[in-house]
């Protein structure tokens, strides 16, 4: 009947299982199946000459991962490293990589009406390109994040090249 006014994300039942993290003073959220698993903070391997957003490899059950600047990739200010500090696991474009984020609170679920559109201030500062939306909670606002498109076509080759050069050298 009204199927050309009613869009799909407006169902009433529709919602995203989110991984909500902290980089500096903003909150963000990932859709969960985009995150194989999150971890401690661990040490991590620096590759010389490697761009400003690769802070190294890091060694996962025998799996070298490239380990990326999250905060740099997007341009914002981060926390000194504490207890707090995560790498959260994701899978992007068939590579295994992980993004330092200063912490991990809550995995939620969110009703697919309350996600707007990114206003033009943080589409401004941030990159639209892998910003989803903005998700309205009772008393916050998240930013919802694409993984899919965090990394730019050359960022993604880059770190392609590294992983694929880091298990080399591990297996032999």
């Amino acid at each position: 009947m009204a199927g050309l006014a009613q869009d799909t994300k407006t169902t009433s039942d529709s919602e995203l299982q989110l991984v909500v993290f902290n980089v500096g003073k903003e909150e963000f959220g990932v859709e969960i199946m985009k995150v194989q698993e999150i971890i401690r903070m661990t040490n991590i391997t620096r590759i010389p000459q490697a761009p400003e957003y690769i802070r190294g490899i890091i060694n996962l059950r025998g799996r070298i991962i490239v380990v990326l600047n999250l905060n740099v990739i997007m341009g914002m200010d981060t926390k000194e490293q504490d207890e707090n500090t995560r790498i959260v696991v994701a899978n992007i474009d068939e590579t295994v990589m992980g993004f330092i984020v200063d912490s991990v609170s809550e995995v939620i679920r969110l009703p697919e009406k309350n996600v707007e559109p990114a206003p033009a201030v943080i589409a401004s500062k941030i990159g639209t390109e892998y910003v989803q939306g903005v998700g309205k909670m009772e008393d916050r606002l998240l930013i919802l994040l694409d993984l899919d498109k965090i990394l730019g076509g050359n960022q993604l080759l880059s770190v392609q090249k590294i992983s694929m050069e880091a298990s080399g050298i591990e297996a032999a």
